[in-house]
């Protein structure tokens, strides 16, 4: 009879099979879960982080430091240009988590597969699984990206700045024929650096704090580990990837195309806006992207397991 072995990872789920001897080592095969699963699983969060992102990108374009604090401002947007308001976007930020974290995690557990097969990935795999996963799906999400960013700033701009995008498929249309198909790759540099820095900070860090949580706090690989060890995993994301994303949403949203590296534009902000301007909207950063990344991997471990235990059943049947 087949049992299933216990996954300490969200990569792939092993599937053990003991010999007459259950003290002897285990044979394993293994189950790979489908490509789109994490994909599916960002687009669900989409829906309840994207009012802080839509926050956290209008705080991160300000130019002078504000004491406003993120409720205050979704409470503002609200008041000031409805509640729908604090969804403008929704679209092009879907489409950007159906490729950029499709891609991402798709990737990355394809990765692991590759390099570590049933055994443990070892803290270099998976950080070598994580930077190529992010690298692929940062350059996939930009057009996206750019859309989206544009959109969620567009409420606070003055009315002849504004774009009024009707969606994400408007928008790509019409950068394309008033301003080039070249725009829909600006800020790819940082959109890439950041892709790179969040899967790296993000996934990585989900699978270790979870290895930690059930090897040496003996944590079982149940709800309660999922939700520890996503909250810490968008806790170190978010502070590790704070500057670049700065960075990325001044660029996206400028309507004149800013050609220096995005180093130099950081160290003009820590001259002329201080160090604290790296970090602007970290708190609805963190807001943002703790629930999402919870939702997200929470959804897409009960994905998993649903797949582990249908492909089980599937076993038994044709045996």
């Amino acid at each position: 009879m087949l049992v299933a072995a216990p996954s300490t990872t969200h990569s792939a789920t092993p599937i053990s099979i003991p010999s007459s001897n259950t003290t002897t080592a285990k044979k394993s095969t293994s189950i790979q879960s489908p490509f789109w699963f994490g994909g599916a699983a960002s687009c669900l969060a989409t829906f309840v982080s994207h009012p802080f992102d839509l926050t956290k990108v209008r705080l991160q374009t300000l130019r002078l430091l504000s004491p406003s604090r993120m409720f205050k401002t979704m409470w503002t947007i609200s008041r000031t240009e409805g509640i729908n308001a604090l969804y403008s976007g929704l679209s092009a930020s879907l489409l950007r988590q159906g490729t950029y974290s499709t891609i991402r995690f798709g990737l990355y557990d394809q990765f692991k597969w590759s390099v570590a097969g049933d055994q443990k990935p070892t803290v270099r795999q998976l950080i070598f699984c994580s930077t190529m996963a992010g690298a692929l799906g940062g350059a996939f999400g930009n057009p996206s990206d750019v859309v989206n960013v544009r959109m969620q700033n567009d409420g606070q701009l003055p009315p002849n700045q504004r774009r009024n995008y009707k969606n994400v498929l408007d928008g790509m249309v019409r950068i394309c024929r008033e301003e080039g198909p070249r725009v829909l790759l600006r800020g790819i540099g940082s959109s890439t650096h950041r892709a790179i820095l969040i899967t790296v900070s993000q996934m990585s860090s989900y699978d270790m704090f979870k290895q930690a949580f059930i090897d040496r706090l003996h944590f079982n690989d149940d709800l309660m580990t999922h939700f520890a060890s996503s909250l810490m995993a968008g806790l170190v994301a978010t502070t590790v990837c704070s500057p670049l994303d700065v960075v990325k949403t001044r660029i996206m949203s400028a309507h004149l195309h800013d050609n220096r590296h995005p180093i130099k534009i950081m160290a003009h902000m820590i001259r002329s806006e201080g160090v604290g301007s790296l970090f602007r909207g970290w708190m609805p950063a963190f807001v943002r992207l703790g629930p999402h990344t919870i939702v997200t991997f929470i959804v897409l471990e009960q994905l998993k397991e649903w797949h582990k235990n249908y492909k089980l059943a599937q076993q038994q049947i044709d045996e």
